[in-house]
């Protein structure tokens, strides 16, 4: 092969590779389904390098942002609070009251 096209081989080489490394879509670090005492399901999933939840509920799906929470964690977007404590988990959705979800 010539000079010419041992470049080419090899630049065709680096393109591949580089798209091989490229970082993907974000992968689930956890996904966890729960059912609340009111009758809720709702599906959370949390990500790597991304401090939100990502929640299904209501045949929807709503980012929450990680807020401020005295222990545990708090996340809160578009009318709905979810809360992680040593003493369970709590959601307020919307107009209704908070309700204590568990692990389905």
């Amino acid at each position: 092969m010539n000079r010419g096209g041992a470049k080419i081989v090899f630049g065709a080489a680096l393109s591949v590779a580089a798209i091989a490394l490229r970082p993907g879509p974000a992968v689930a670090q956890t996904f966890q389904t729960y059912r609340c005492a009111d009758g809720t399901p709702f599906i959370v999933g949390f990500f790597n390098y991304d401090s939100r939840a990502y929640l299904q509920i209501d045949g929807g799906a709503v980012t929450l942002a990680r807020g401020l929470a005295l222990s545990g964690s708090r996340y809160s977007g578009r009318g709905i609070t979810l809360k992680f404590s040593k003493s369970g988990v709590t959601l307020k959705h919307a107009h209704r009251p908070t309700t204590i979800c568990e692990l389905n």
